[in-house]
């Protein structure tokens, strides 16, 4: 929610070339010298304007996480929590197909499949992959086609993409996919809006995907093809803790398992610098971490908009909820600060000083003292 002015240059020198890019989607389409190119961020020619939507709805922009907390979860920021919370539980669809081709309790393509055919949302902002796995932006109009989007991917998908592709008379209710440097860029366009693209008040719903990093796709992408044949992918996982091993699962060769110590490289730098492990700034998070158990996501319910959702879809037999247990708890909130941490201690390391936390504002500074003295 800063006030500062400023454009594609600034942006250019202060998050691209700063390795802080995210790989969100947000400065794309809206403007003609911004595009993707082999997963990354490219500027194709000199912008003259000084007051662009790129800089304003970059999450690596000035962010004042608590103002925006207060904004999209009426609740203050508290650093020391996961964000807003009404609930956490182990959920799944009881589908056994969408759980099959989902991750893990395949419970976001449910609750939104279920949305969809309810008529609570006329259209779903996700990603979905290509034919050799790798992520885009997409707009899913049917429980079908949302079935397609199913399963992570683990690369940046820059799937604001697709929302800034919406026209701007679209009047769409739409429900939004992403993890948590997607939710924050969401979160500036609601603040100011796009000057061209979808509007950011028909997003009637966000789901968060807990993420602890993303891979970049001009590493990641040669490394998968030397080992198998891209398009015959089917799925890719990490096993739950302690598991060591990035597994692809194929058409044909079945599951073919990575080190992850291989995989690591491929990693963007970037997310070092991300506070967010659970998209803390949506209506509802899932992802697997806290819950150690397998066929089930860990679920947040942050909002009474979600806390809806989630009452309609239990009542529809369309889920299942276990609670989760209080260690697994305790496991959760732990990862999610050390996360948070770690992204300070970066961002000072990087700057030079704890004074300079680089995006991030808002903070009190006994607070950030507190948490950067271990």
């Amino acid at each position: 929610m800063s006030g500062t002015k400023r454009g594609s240059r600034n942006l250019l020198e202060d998050v691209l070339k700063a390795g802080l890019c995210t790989g969100c989607g947000a400065c794309v389409t809206g403007c003609p010298y911004m595009a993707i190119h082999e997963g990354r961020i490219v500027v194709l020619d000199r912008c003259t304007i000084e007051d662009g939507d790129c800089w304003r709805h970059c999450p690596r922009t000035p962010t004042d996480v608590s103002g925006f907390s207060e904004k999209t979860q009426g609740v203050p920021f508290d650093f020391l929590e996961p964000g807003a919370i009404i609930a956490v539980e182990m959920v799944r669809s009881v589908d056994a197909a969408v759980r099959e081709k989902g991750q893990d309790g395949g419970v976001v393509t449910a609750l939104l499949a279920f949305a969809l055919d309810e008529g609570m949302i006329d259209s779903v902002v996700c990603s979905k992959k290509d034919a050799g796995g790798a992520p885009h932006g997409f707009v899913a109009r049917t429980a079908r086609e949302l079935l397609e989007c199913a399963g992570s991917s683990y690369e940046a998908a820059f799937t604001l993409e697709a929302f800034r592709k919406i026209p701007a008379g679209n009047a769409d209710r739409l429900a939004v996919v992403g993890v948590g440097c997607q939710m924050e860029a969401l979160a500036k366009m609601k603040a100011a809006a796009p000057v061209n693209g979808g509007n950011p008040q028909n997003v009637q719903l966000t789901v968060g995907l807990f993420c602890g990093w993303a891979l970049r796709s001009d590493i990641f992408r040669p490394l998968l093809e030397e080992i198998c044949d891209t398009s015959r992918i089917v799925k890719f996982d990490i096993p739950h803790s302690p598991g060591t091993s990035f597994d692809v699962y194929t058409k044909d060769a079945g599951k073919i398992s990575i080190p992850l110590d291989d995989i690591r490289p491929a990693i963007n730098p970037a997310c070092q610098y991300c506070w967010d492990m659970t998209a803390e700034f949506a209506d509802i998070s899932a992802g697997s971490a806290g819950s150690s158990f397998h066929g089930w996501n860990t679920v947040i319910t942050r909002t009474p908009r979600g806390a809806g959702l989630m009452k309609r879809a239990v009542a529809a037999g369309i889920i299942e909820i276990q609670p989760l247990p209080e260690s697994r708890m305790t496991k959760l909130k732990a990862s999610a600060l050390n996360r948070k941490k770690n992204a300070l201690r970066n961002l000072a390391r990087k700057s030079g000083t704890r004074e300079d936390l680089g995006y991030i504002s808002g903070l009190p500074a006994g607070l950030v003292d507190a948490l950067l003295k271990d």
